[in-house]
């Protein structure tokens, strides 16, 4: 018997419409949201940016995990805060920069810590900031399987 993807537990489940081929719906068990890419060739965006939950996803992980350790350690962590942008960078040392290759993806990461934090809690809040699990995971580099499935 063959399971369509949204019996499969665990998997996220993202289709598109040729009706509107640059927007895309994301089921994520009882969650869905909707990714965007038509940027400015509509008058209305129904979604954000794929690049964007990326974002949201590394930012979420950083201030939890920071809430989470400053917590363990009884540190007066209030709040915290993150803003990000990613961007494509040419690399100068290159030898093939004609080629897609050739870019390198780089995202700012702005932190903003609240509360009567030490000069030195404040640097190892810095740190742990980097070490969050998607954070690692995004720098660690991700093996894609694809798999072609029956209709």
């Amino acid at each position: 018997m063959i399971m369509s993807m949204q019996e499969v537990e665990g998997f996220v489940k993202v289709s598109t419409d040729s009706s509107v081929p640059l927007v895309a719906k994301v089921t994520a068990g009882t969650d869905t949201m909707i990714i965007d890419e038509s940027g400015s060739e509509q008058d209305v965006k129904n979604g954000v940016d794929p690049y964007d939950y990326i974002l949201a996803a590394l930012g979420a992980c950083t201030v939890i995990t920071l809430n989470m350790y400053a917590k363990l350690k009884g540190w007066p962590l209030e709040r915290a805060e993150v803003q990000l942008r990613h961007e494509r960078v040419h690399t100068d040392d290159c030898q093939h920069c004609e080629q897609d290759t050739a870019k390198l993806t780089q995202v700012i990461k702005k932190l903003r810590l609240f509360g009567d934090l030490t000069a030195e809690q404040r640097q190892r809040l810095k740190v742990i900031a980097s070490r969050c699990p998607v954070q690692k995971t995004l720098v660690a580099g991700i093996s894609v399987e694809t798999e072609l499935m029956d209709d």
